[in-house]
């Protein structure tokens, strides 16, 4: 049984605003305090990553995008990262904690993938194979799956 990610309207500066392009949701700055539509843009889970999936027409004015904030559908995207083999099962739910802190290794970001937050319930939507060779801790023992939050 798959997930179905619930789509959200949001607003996203208008140059960035296309079908298909993902981004990860970092919070409010202090520019957007006091902007009468702050609560639109700001309705994302913090460190998530979202794929636009729509584009509406509406524009507003924004501090911080100069050609203004356009309103857009979201979806979460899914998430590529590293995980236990053992628990590398399709559609299975899982809670992401982090395998590895040698932050010298070249796989680091896939252990500690952005989009992905640490204690967060998942579920894996797809396995893509084994660690990558350069892997520090061995490809044996893990696979590279998709994730979308729960």
């Amino acid at each position: 049984m798959m997930t179905e990610s619930k789509n959200r309207v949001t607003l996203i500066g208008v140059k960035l605003a296309k079908t298909g392009d993902e981004f990860f949701y970092d919070g409010a700055i202090p520019e957007c305090e006091g902007c009468k539509v702050r609560k639109a843009c700001h309705n994302l889970v913090e460190g998530r990553k979202y794929r636009i999936i729509g584009i509406r027409p509406t524009i507003h004015t924004c501090p911080v995008f100069a050609d203004g904030a356009r309103v857009v559908e979201v979806t979460e995207a899914p998430v590529v990262a590293l995980i236990a083999g053992e628990m590398a099962i399709p559609n299975s739910r899982l809670v992401y904690e982090y395998l590895c802190n040698r932050e010298d290794c070249r796989s680091f970001d896939l252990c500690h993938p952005d989009g992905v937050n640490e204690g967060e319930k998942y579920i894996i939507t797809q396995i893509l194979g084994s660690a990558p060779d350069e892997c520090l801790r061995g490809r044996r023992n893990l696979k590279l799956v998709e994730l979308l939050p729960i």
